[in-house]
C-alpha cells in the first residue's frame, strides 16, 4: 500500500495533470493520492487577499484569472458528458471563495484565521478536478477534502496536528471507503470545523501523515526533479541523483538550503519508520531517491553538499566572556525572546568569542538584542562591540559514513584552500554527520563546485583555461590541446576546458567552452576588443574553480597583471619571461603571491622551450645539492647560426637563412645581441639562489657596431655582409685549433657572464646541433661530470609541448 504526492509543479495543467493520472492509474498499490493546488495559484490567492484587504477592486480581475484556470482544466479533463456537474461543483467552490473575498475588501481585515481559509481553496479545486479526471480515466477515485479527517489546533498558518485524534480518523475513513482517495494536501480543521493551514511545505506533512496512519509500506512524494541531487544542479551541472538517504541526512541537507523536503513534513513517517520515495513527475521510469532508516556502510562518506546562499554572521567577542558562566545562555536566551531563528553556532574553545548566522533581515534586531543585554559588559570593556558580517553563505557537507572517514575534513578544507576560497566560520557536531563552514557569497557557487568535484566526480578533473596569445605559440598549444583531450581524459581523467581566448586585438568568453571548430571565427568575430585590464575583470568575475591563466605573448602589460591573477587565486603558466626577469623584488613577489593565494607559477618554458631546466635546478636546490658553476647555450637561434656557419657558408647568409625559416626575431639583431639569452641566464641565476638583476650580467657582444646600429634590417644585412670577413676570421682561427665557436651563458661564484667562445672536443658543448640548447650543471654531487640537459630549445610545438607539460603539473597539484 502506498501514498502518493504530487506537487503544484506535477498539477500545473491538463497536460500534467494527464500524467499524474497516467502514474497513478498504472500503480495498482495507490491507496491515497495528496495534490496541491495548482502551480502558483496559493501564491495568487494570498496576493488577492492582500489586494481585497488593501482595498484594491483589481482583485476582482486576478480571481477571474484563477477561474479561467480551473474551469478550462475541467473543459480539459472530464468528458463534455459529464462536465456539467463538475463545472457547477468547481463554479460553487469558486464562488464561495468570491464571496470571501468580497467580505475582505469591505471589512479591510485579513486575519490569518481567514487567511488559511483562503489558502486552503487551491487544494480544494485542484484535488477535486484530479479526483474526476482519475474518474474519467475509469479509476474508482473519489475526492477527500482532508478537514474531514485532520485534526489540529489553531494556530493559524502553521497549526499542529493532534495525532491522537487524526490517526483513527484517518484510519476509520479510509474503512469506510474503500475507492481511491484523492486528498487535499496542506489542509485540515480545528475540533470546531475552523480550517487551518499546516504551513510551509504542508502537501508533504500531509502525505506523512497519511503514510503513518495508514503504515502504508512507502510514501512517494512526486516532484519536477529526478529524486534527491548530490547538489543543488542550477549551481553544480554535475549534480546528480542519489539512490538512497536517511531521514537525519535528508533532513540536514534540507536545514541547509536543498530542495529535498521540508524537515518536519518527515517526521510522522520517520516516527514510523516508513520509507519516503522521491520521484519525478515527467520521469516517471526514474527510480528516484529512498529516504529511509537504512545506512549504507559500504556508501560515500559524503552523500550531499547543500548552501544557504544569502546569510548574516554575528560575532560576540571579548575578554570577559571566558570562564563566565550564563553568557551562552544569556546570549541565545535573548534571541529567542525575539524570535529570531539561529541557523549556525561556533564557540572559540578558548570561550573568547561565539559566532552566529541569521538570516540578513535578522542581523540588525539580532545585533541591538544583544548589545541591550550586555548592555554594562559593552560599556565596561568586557565585550566589544556586536560585529555583524554580511553577504555571506554557508555550506553544508553532509553524510552518516562522515565519522568513520579519516582525512575527510582535511580534504574538504584543501579544496577550499586550493581554489582561493576563505572560511569564516566552522560548525561540526559530535555525530560527525555533517561539517558546515561559512564563506563569502561570491563564492558559493565556486565553492559548492570544487567540493562535487572533489567528493563525487573525483576521478576526472576539470580545469577551466584561459588564453592570452593566440599565435604561434598559443595556436599550436590549443591543438595540442584538443588533439590529446581523449587520451588525458582515458588515462588520467584530466580535461582542460578553454573558456576564454584573447588576441592583440580581440577577447572571447565562452563560460561553458570554445568551440573546437570555429574559435578562430568567434575570436575575430568577437564584440570585445581586448585589453587586459578588462580580460582579468572578466577571468576573476567568474570565479571558476580549478582556473589556470596561460600567457603566451611576449607582453609587459600582460606580465603586469600576474599579481592581481594569482591574488585571485588563479594558477599562472606562461612562456614569457618579462615577469620572472623583471627586478628581484617583482620576481620574488609573484612567487610570494602563488605561494599565499595556494596556487601555481610555472614558467618552465622560460629557458630551453620544453626542456625541464628551471625544474632540473630546482630539484638540485631543494634536494641540497650546491650549484657551483651552470654553462649553457641558451639560444635555439644563435645555436642554429653557429651550427651551420662553417667555411662553405658566409656568415651574413647563415643568419639570412636562419630569418627565413622563423628561427629570429624579425630583426635578427635581438637574438644576436644577446638581451634574450641574458634573461635567461638571470631566471636560471635566481633559481640557483642569486638575488641578481639585469644589469648584473655581463654581456660581451659579438656584433660589430656598423651592423649593431644600422638604421633597418635590410642595412642591416648589408652591413652584415661587409663584415663576414670579420667572422670568417673568428671561425677559421678556432678550427685551427680544433674548436667552434658557441654562444654561452655562464654563472659561476654569483657573476653571470655571456660570451662568444671556441670549445673543443671535449667540451660537452662541441657536438651541439641543430637549434638545439644545452645546459650543463656543475654541482657539488656533479662536479667532475656536469649534469646535463640537452634538446631543441627553440619552436612553436616545442615550446607549446613545455606550457602543456606545465599545464599538467598544476592539474596534478590541484
Amino acid at each position: 500500500m502506498k501514498v502518493l504526492k504530487f506537487g503544484g509543479s506535477s498539477v500545473q495543467n491538463a497536460e500534467r495533470i494527464r500524467n499524474v493520472v497516467n502514474i497513478v492509474k498504472s500503480d495498482k498499490e495507490a491507496r491515497v493520492v495528496i495534490c496541491s493546488a495548482f502551480g502558483g495559484i496559493t501564491d495568487q490567492l494570498i496576493k488577492i487577499s492582500n489586494m481585497a484587504a488593501s482595498s484594491d477592486e483589481n482583485y476582482k480581475r486576478e480571481l477571474e484569472k484563477i477561474e479561467k484556470i480551473h474551469l478550462d482544466a475541467v473543459r480539459s479533463l472530464v468528458d463534455v458528458k459529464k462536465q456539467s456537474s463538475v463545472l457547477a461543483q468547481v463554479k460553487n467552490t469558486l464562488n464561495e471563495l468570491e464571496e470571501v473575498f468580497l467580505g475582505i475588501f469591505y471589512v479591510k481585515e485579513l486575519s490569518l484565521r481567514t487567511l488559511d481559509y483562503v489558502s486552503g481553496f487551491g487544494e480544494r479545486l485542484s484535488c477535486y478536478i484530479v479526483a474526476e479526471a482519475c474518474k474519467d480515466a475509469q479509476l474508482d477515485a473519489q475526492y477527500l477534502d482532508a478537514r474531514k479527517v485532520v485534526r489540529t489546533n489553531d494556530r493559524f498558518g502553521e497549526a499542529e496536528v493532534d495525532f491522537e485524534i487524526t490517526n483513527p480518523q484517518i484510519r476509520q475513513y479510509l474503512a469506510q471507503n474503500p475507492a481511491l482517495q484523492i486528498a487535499t494536501g496542506f489542509i485540515g480543521s480545528t475540533i470546531n470545523g475552523i480550517s487551518t493551514t499546516l504551513g510551509r511545505g504542508g502537501s508533504d506533512y500531509t502525505a506523512s501523515i497519511f503514510a503513518a496512519a495508514l503504515e502504508v509500506d512507502v510514501a512517494e512524494i512526486w516532484t519536477d526533479v529526478d529524486g534527491v541531487m548530490t547538489a543543488d544542479p542550477r549551481k553544480v551541472k554535475k549534480a546528480f541523483s542519489l539512490d538512497s538517504l536517511t531521514y537525519i541526512e535528508a533532513m540536514e541537507m534540507s536545514h541547509f538550503g536543498a530542495k529535498v523536503i521540508y524537515p518536519p513534513t518527515m517526521l510522522p513517517a520517520m516516527r514510523s519508520n516508513i520509507p519516503i520515495s522521491i520521484r519525478n513527475t515527467f520521469n516517471p521510469s526514474f527510480k528516484g531517491t529512498i529516504i529511509s532508516n537504512k545506512i549504507n556502510p559500504n556508501g560515500k562518506a559524503i552523500k550531499g553538499i547543500s548552501s544557504i546562499s544569502n546569510i548574516a554572521l554575528l560575532r560576540v567577542q571579548g575578554g570577559g566572556m571566558v570562564g563566565i558562566v550564563g553568557i551562552s545562555s544569556r546570549l541565545f536566551g535573548a534571541i529567542a525572546r525575539e524570535n529570531i531563528n539561529i541557523i549556525l553556532i561556533t564557540q572559540a574553545s578558548s570561550e573568547h568569542s561565539i559566532c552566529f548566522a541569521v538570516k540578513p533581515e535578522d542581523a540588525e534586531k539580532a545585533k541591538s538584542t544583544i548589545e541591550k543585554e550586555f548592555n554594562r559588559e559593552i560599556k565596561e570593556g568586557d565585550l566589544d562591540k556586536v560585529i555583524v558580517e554580511y553577504n555571506l553563505s554557508i555550506i553544508a557537507v553532509v553524510g552518516e559514513n562522515m565519522r568513520k572517514t579519516a582525512g575527510l575534513a582535511g580534504k574538504l578544507f584543501s579544496a577550499m584552500g586550493k581554489n582561493g576560497i576563505s572560511i569564516s566560520a566552522i560548525a561540526q557536531g559530535s555525530s560527525e554527520l555533517n561539517i558546515s563552514f561559512v564563506i563569502k557569497k561570491e563564492n558559493e557557487s565556486k565553492a559548492l563546485n570544487a567540493l562535487h568535484q572533489t567528493f563525487f566526480v573525483s576521478d576526472v578533473k576539470t580545469l577551466n583555461v584561459f588564453i592570452t596569445g593566440v599565435g604561434l605559440i598559443g595556436n599550436t598549444l590549443i591543438n595540442q590541446i584538443i588533439k590529446q583531450k581523449d587520451y588525458l581524459l582515458k588515462e588520467y581523467n584530466l580535461i582542460f576546458k578553454i573558456i576564454a581566448l584573447a588576441s592583440s586585438k580581440k577577447r572571447l568568453f565562452c563560460p561553458d567552452g570554445i568551440n573546437e571548430n570555429t574559435w578562430k571565427e568567434d575570436l575575430n568575430n568577437s564584440e570585445y576588443n581586448m585589453d587586459m585590464d578588462s580580460f582579468v575583470q572578466d577571468m576573476t568575475a567568474l570565479n571558476m574553480l580549478n582556473s589556470i591563466f596561460i600567457d603566451n605573448t611576449a607582453s609587459k602589460i600582460v606580465a603586469e597583471a600576474y599579481e592581481k591573477i594569482l591574488a585571485s587565486s588563479i594558477s599562472i603558466v606562461t612562456p614569457n619571461k618579462i615577469a620572472a626577469s623583471s627586478n628581484y623584488e617583482q620576481y620574488l613577489r609573484l612567487k610570494t603571491n602563488a605561494k599565499n593565494h595556494n596556487v601555481i607559477y610555472l614558467y618552465e618554458t622560460n629557458v630551453g622551450a620544453a626542456l625541464p631546466v628551471i625544474s632540473t635546478l630546482r630539484d638540485l636546490v631543494s634536494s641540497g645539492d650546491k650549484i657551483i658553476k651552470i654553462e649553457a647555450v641558451l639560444s635555439g637561434t644563435l645555436s642554429y647560426i653557429f651550427n651551420n656557419f662553417d667555411e662553405t657558408k658566409k656568415f651574413s647568409q647563415v643568419v639570412k637563412k636562419a630569418k627565413e625559416l622563423g628561427f629570429t626575431e624579425p630583426d635578427p639583431r635581438e637574438d644576436l645581441r644577446g638581451a634574450d639569452v641574458a634573461r635567461k641566464i638571470l631566471i636560471l641565476a635566481r633559481e640557483a639562489g642569486f638575488p641578481m638583476e639585469f644589469n648584473d650580467v655581463a654581456i660581451e657582444g659579438f656584433l660589430p657596431k656598423n651592423c649593431d646600429e644600422a638604421h633597418s634590417v635590410d642595412d642591416f644585412f648589408a652591413e652584415l655582409e661587409k663584415t663576414d670577413q670579420v667572422f670568417e676570421q673568428m671561425r677559421s682561427e678556432a678550427a685551427k685549433e680544433g674548436k667552434i665557436l658557441r654562444f654561452i651563458a655562464k654563472l659561476e661564484n654569483g657573476k653571470a657572464i655571456i660570451s662568444l667562445q671556441a670549445v673543443d672536443q671535449k667540451h660537452p658543448f662541441y657536438s651541439l646541433s641543430g637549434s638545439d640548447n644545452i645546459i650543463a650543471f656543475t654541482t657539488t654531487r656533479y662536479p667532475e661530470r656536469p649534469l646535463v640537459v640537452k634538446g631543441s630549445g627553440a619552436g612553436a610545438e616545442v615550446t607549446a609541448a613545455g606550457v602543456f607539460a606545465d599545464m599538467i603539473r598544476v592539474a596534478n597539484y590541484l
